[in-house]
C-alpha cells in the first residue's frame, strides 16, 4: 500500500492543467474519508504529464475525481464521422495536433447558428460545465487531449467508459460545481494578478466555512489543519482549493453505487461526477 493512501477511503482531488509548469503544475489533493469526514492528508504538485503519469500507477485501492474531461459530444463526433467507440475515439482524437483540432472545431462551429455553436454533452447543463469541445476559455479540449493517453497508460478504472484496473478509479470531476452551490456566480480564484483581490480571498474563506461545517448537499466534512487551510486561502490562483473540492466529490462518489455514476449514460460523453 502507498504511504500516500489510507487503506479503505482513500480519495483524490486533481487540478489537471494542460500545460504544467512548475508555476502552474497538475496539483494533487491526497485525503481519506472515514464516515461524513474527509481528511486532506497533503498536496502534491507535478510538474510535468511524466510525473502525474507516475502517480496514477499509485497501487490502490483508491478514488480520484479529475477537472478534465474525459470524452466528447456524441452530435460532434458523429457529425465529424469519427469512431464511436470511445477508445478508438480517443485514439484518434490524441493522434491530432492540438491546431488541426482547434480548425476542425472551429469549422464545427462556424457551421452552426449564433447560440449554438458548441455541441454539449448530456452532463454539461446538470453540472453547468463548459462544452468538452471548447479549446479557449478554458481549453478544456486540450485538456481531454493531454490527459486521456494518461489515463489508459497508467490502465486506470473510468467507470461507464473504460475498463481498467477497479481498484484505481478514476472520475470526471468539476469543482466550479461545489463551488457555485456555496458561492453562485462569485467568483474565488484568478491566474491573473491584478485580479486577486480581497473579494476573491473573502469568498475563498467562505467556501472553506462552508466545506469544513459540511453544509453542502454532499454531506461530507472538510478537516484541515491550520497550515492547509491557511495554503488554501492563500493559493490566490485557486488551483489548491479546486483539487480539494475535487477530492471532495471523489469522496462522495466512494459512498455511491456504481461510484455515482448514473445508468445509462453514454460511454463516448462520460459523466461529471455528483452533476
Amino acid at each position: 500500500m502507498s504511504k500516500f493512501f489510507h487503506p479503505t477511503h482513500a480519495v483524490a482531488g486533481v487540478d489537471f492543467t494542460s500545460r504544467p509548469t512548475q508555476r502552474k503544475p497538475i496539483t494533487v489533493a491526497l485525503g481519506h474519508r472515514e464516515g461524513r469526514v474527509v481528511h486532506l492528508q497533503r498536496l502534491a504538485a507535478h510538474d510535468s504529464f511524466e510525473g502525474f503519469g507516475t502517480w496514477l500507477r499509485t497501487p490502490g485501492p483508491w478514488i480520484a475525481a479529475i477537472d478534465m474531461p474525459f470524452g466528447l459530444p456524441r452530435e460532434l463526433v458523429t457529425t465529424l464521422g469519427w469512431p464511436t467507440e470511445w477508445l478508438p475515439l480517443m485514439r484518434h482524437y490524441t493522434a491530432l495536433s492540438r491546431p488541426q483540432i482547434r480548425t476542425q472545431f472551429a469549422a464545427f462551429c462556424a457551421a452552426r447558428p449564433v447560440g449554438g455553436k458548441f455541441a454539449h454533452r448530456a452532463c454539461d447543463a446538470p453540472a453547468g460545465s463548459s462544452p468538452s469541445m471548447k479549446w479557449v476559455n478554458p481549453p478544456v479540449a486540450y485538456m481531454l487531449h493531454a490527459g486521456v493517453p494518461l489515463l489508459i497508460e497508467a490502465g486506470v478504472h473510468l467507470p461507464a467508459v473504460h475498463a481498467g484496473d477497479p481498484l484505481r478509479v478514476a472520475l470526471e470531476a468539476y469543482p466550479g460545481l461545489l463551488a457555485r452551490e456555496i458561492l453562485g456566480r462569485r467568483s474565488y480564484k484568478s491566474d491573473e494578478t491584478a485580479r486577486q483581490t480581497a473579494q476573491r480571498l473573502a469568498a475563498r474563506r467562505e467556501l472553506v466555512d462552508f466545506l469544513e461545517a459540511g453544509r453542502t448537499r454532499l454531506g461530507l466534512e472538510l478537516r484541515l489543519s491550520e497550515p492547509q487551510r491557511e495554503s488554501l486561502l492563500a493559493d490566490a490562483s485557486g488551483d489548491r482549493l479546486d483539487a480539494v473540492l475535487c477530492m471532495l466529490q471523489a469522496a462522495w462518489a466512494s459512498g455511491q453505487p456504481g461510484h455515482g455514476v448514473p445508468s445509462g449514460v453514454d460511454p463516448l460523453e462520460g459523466w461529471i461526477t455528483s452533476a
